[in-house]
């Protein structure tokens, strides 16, 4: 069933604005980005508003602002930008804040040398948590292809020279 009360499109909005800006930076890399990205992604939500079934509004807004992100990423007009922190503290680490600030920035360094559907399969699978068969929904793909891009991100991840001090003696030598 459609929504038909933009009320009800304010009251989505503002309570999922934190939760897609959370997204959003971790697939642009940049806080201001990521507002940019969420800000377009929920107009052009609310252009089809009437039209969104109540059930699939998640997944509809999710797969809008991957969708937008990937075609901002394409166009390459916006400058990459890293911050050096994330602005809201989305997931405590037992590490005091420096090394906080110092463990984002370097998955946030590492998340940028990635290609975009790299990327976006990283942060929807292990950020949003999301299943494989939900992603190959949101990227309009299949699931194979974003398996593909699920194993080759985690190798370009582990092989990152920003994190080789994370690995183990023995496994940083195999590398």
């Amino acid at each position: 069933m459609p929504y038909e009360n933009p009320a009800d499109f304010a009251e989505f909005a503002s309570t999922a604005w934190p939760r897609l800006v959370r997204t959003a930076h971790m697939l642009t890399g940049d806080f201001h980005e990521a507002e940019d990205l969420v800000q377009t992604t929920l107009t052009k939500v609310y252009a089809r508003w009437r039209w969104v079934p109540h059930d699939e509004i998640h997944a509809y807004v999710r797969r809008a602002l991957v969708n937008n992100n990937l075609s901002r990423y394409r166009r390459r007009r916006v400058a990459h930008l890293l911050m050096p922190f994330l602005p809201e503290a989305a997931h405590r680490s037992q590490a005091g804040p420096a090394e906080e600030v110092e463990e984002r920035t370097t998955l946030l360094q590492a998340l940028a040398d990635l290609s975009a559907r790299q990327r976006a399969v990283m942060v929807l699978r292990y950020y949003e948590d999301l299943s494989e068969q939900d992603i190959a929904e949101v990227l309009n793909c299949s699931v194979g292809t974003v398996k593909t891009h699920a194993r080759r991100g985690l190798e370009a991840l582990r092989a990152h020279p920003l994190f080789a001090h994370h690995l183990p003696a023995s496994e940083g030598a195999n590398r």
